[in-house]
């Protein structure tokens, strides 16, 4: 918080230089609710006066740090930032002509942001502006396109941008709607409130169906011309990109929808693909560790989907054992008994020895320490994990 600017804005990427603001949002808020959310002290009434000054006063023009421009009053209005039909000029002289306005990705970004400063009014009884947040942290919902299962690009009148390639549709990178992905990679870009996401989908089925056409969907071109296109966009399996940090989560949804097992299939399936011990080891950016931080989760069998929701979502592990030393002097192991290549998935599990059926454990359960035993196996037990989905925005308003 000392970088805090002149301006009293945030820093939305820290560096060892200062803020690099790179990308987009102002994921500053993310940090800090999921500390508040971890029991992490820090002075929370500065942290959210600085957030809140931030995202109302600064522009979310993508990798700019200026005063808030048209374009953030058309967001504040409407709920959306406005994207450009392929050919229009680009009105607001700030806006790289390269990175441009990632219109959508900006959008579910600051939905994220808002509903992570509304966690710190919450916490301060600040009712008014929790109220004012949380409203604010589903406006990815307005550019969610029922008909196509896709977040689509609306224009400034409210219509989406026709005609659109979820592929290809954005210019380099998809830069002009998205960042550095496609829309297949966006679909997944609402973490905050995934069971609400299943919601838009008109529930688990058609949710998995989609999830599952992703790891599947043709590339539509040659390797090579793809890359042209999407050069960030490396380590592809169908659509899924495992080598840009957008994706990390993907695999780990499964576990939100009824369907355990094929997140253990899928995390065991990208380790072994793209993460092995020669020269194909990295498919892609490391992203300032959040490539090494999704390996090492996984390897040891969870992972964190929802930075400000203190929960982990467990996936396949790699070890046999593996045991947290945590600076309070406590201890949390994983075991995972029989695992190997093949024996991947879970078939019961149990956590200081009383059986477990839902497919998570929250962050108090680690730090206090403790034992988690999966009994791992090569068939899916496809009844394991499904008693209840790991928890969502809507599940902390209660």
């Amino acid at each position: 918080m000392y970088e805090n600017s002149e301006e009293k804005w945030m820093p939305t990427f820290p560096c060892v230089f200062g803020d690099a603001h790179c990308m987009n949002g102002n994921h500053a808020a993310v940090m800090f609710a999921d500390a508040l959310s971890k029991g992490i002290q820090f002075d929370v009434e500065k942290a959210f006066e600085g957030m809140k000054n931030t995202v109302l006063n600064e522009t979310m023009i993508p990798w700019r740090r200026a005063p808030k421009t048209e374009l953030d009053d058309f967001y504040h209005e409407h709920g959306w930032f406005p994207g450009l039909h392929p050919g229009e000029k680009e009105p607001v002289a700030i806006v790289s002509d390269f990175e441009q306005r990632n219109s959508v990705a900006v959008t579910q970004a600051a939905s994220y942001d808002d509903w992570s400063i509304a966690q710190l009014a919450k916490s301060l009884g600040k009712e008014d502006d929790y109220t004012f947040f949380l409203n604010r942290a589903y406006n990815y919902r307005n550019l969610f396109n029922k008909e196509t299962g896709f977040f689509h690009p609306k224009d400034k009148n409210g219509a989406f941008i026709e005609p659109f390639d979820y592929i290809f549709s954005g210019g380099i990178g998809a830069r002009a709607y998205y960042d550095e992905n496609n829309a297949w990679t966006y679909i997944w870009d609402v973490r905050h409130n995934i069971s609400d996401l299943i919601n838009l989908f008109g529930g688990n089925q058609p949710f998995i169906q989609k999830l599952d056409q992703l790891f599947v969907e043709d590339l539509k071109l040659p390797k090579w011309q793809y890359y042209a296109v999407h050069p960030d966009a490396t380590g592809n399996v169908g659509q899924f990109v495992m080598g840009n940090e957008p994706s990390f989560h993907i695999p780990y949804l499964y576990n939100y929808a009824g369907q355990p097992w094929k997140t253990q299939k899928r995390i065991r399936m990208l380790l072994e693909s793209w993460f092995r011990n020669d020269l194909m080891g990295i498919p892609g950016d490391e992203d300032g560790g959040g490539m090494t931080a999704f390996v090492v989760f996984s390897q040891l069998g969870f992972y964190p989907v929802t930075p400000g929701i203190p929960v982990y979502t467990i996936g396949s592990p790699v070890f046999t054992k593996s045991t947290i030393n945590l600076d309070n002097g406590n201890k949390f192991t994983v075991e995972a008994k029989n695992t190997s290549w093949s024996n991947k998935y879970i078939q019961s599990a149990t956590f200081n020895g009383e059986p477990r059926n839902h497919s998570w454990f929250t962050h108090d359960e680690l730090i206090k320490g403790g034992t988690l035993v999966l009994e791992m196996g090569d068939r899916p037990n496809k009844e394991w994990g499904v008693d209840s989905p790991p928890p969502s925005a809507k599940d902390m308003q209660q």
